[in-house]
């Protein structure tokens, strides 16, 4: 590790911005490339079963309950069975921090998704085992959403049927209301990491996590770039969450890895994991 580094985490730790626990970025690009390995993985597919069998048997050694959210969405290509996973990781108080991504792929021909969907799946299984080495006030909830890609076009009604459908349930059932802040992530593995700032996240907790950024030494980044965008925090945020997303949606020459073959693993990189994971893991200890 870099001496200018090891300080400045040394630093974090001592003001108690930094879980003590590391993150893996190694380990959360080797979990990336075991999810992309069972291939193609729509909604409703022999593959996103496949790996929801594997994502459940890597959480059930952890201090965690696992459970799963499943529900019938209606998509353009008619009924389709979809799976939200869910690791409680229970805590001190009544209130409750979440972490979310999505583990399915976009419909469409020869498309693995190691950025767009491989790379959530991989960073919150490390996640996971961080979260579980230590002690926590809040609950801190991980989620897997299935059903994030849209079938035909990005609309209303067909995107994000996961994060809609448990933001339902959860603002039916009073579990939205103890939630302190809740932050998505997707599409974080790119080599070339640049984050944007999405103006339509809540303003205070955007503000907290390029903070860490910045504390950390990773400014460079978490960029000034900035532009709303639409993703599977959106369903929590239009019912009041204070919700955030991370994401790099600028993949390849103009975005043009983005939704093709070529959203493959040698366009990944661990160095990408280690950044957000380390910021991640400072906002939530800010948070808890």
């Amino acid at each position: 590790m870099h001496r200018h580094k090891a300080l400045l985490i040394a630093a974090c730790l001592s003001a108690g911005l930094l879980a003590a626990s590391d993150f893996s970025g190694a380990k959360a690009l080797d979990d990336t490339r075991r999810a992309v390995a069972f291939g193609p993985r729509p909604p409703g597919s022999a593959a996103l079963r496949n790996l929801r069998t594997y994502i459940e048997a890597q959480l059930r050694p952890l201090r965690c309950h696992v459970s799963e959210d499943s529900f019938t969405a209606t998509t353009p290509d008619g009924p389709v069975q979809m799976t939200n996973i869910i690791a409680r990781f229970p805590g001190a108080s009544s209130q409750s921090l979440v972490i979310t991504g999505h583990y399915d792929t976009k419909k469409q021909p020869r498309f693995v998704g190691a950025n767009d969907g491989g790379s959530s799946t991989g960073f919150l299984l490390e996640l996971a085992r961080v979260v579980s080495s230590r002690k926590w006030d809040s609950d801190i909830y991980l989620v897997w959403f299935d059903g994030e890609e849209a079938f035909h076009e990005w609309t209303d009604t067909d995107s994000v049927y996961g994060s809609r459908h448990l933001a339902e349930r959860w603002s039916r059932d009073g579990t939205l209301a103890r939630v302190k802040a809740l932050i998505n992530i997707d599409m974080i593995g790119d080599r070339n990491l640049d984050i944007a700032k999405d103006t339509s996240s809540s303003p205070g907790l955007l503000q907290l996590v390029w903070k860490c950024a910045y504390d950390l030494g990773y400014g460079r980044y978490f960029t000034d770039a900035e532009g709303p965008i639409e993703d599977d925090h959106s369903p929590f945020l239009a019912r009041g969450a204070n919700a955030l997303d991370v994401i790099d949606f600028d993949y390849g020459p103009s975005n043009s890895w983005w939704h093709t073959p070529e959203d493959t693993m040698d366009k990944l990189s661990a160095h990408s994991f280690q950044v957000v994971g380390d910021v991640v893991l400072a906002a939530m200890a800010r948070l808890d």
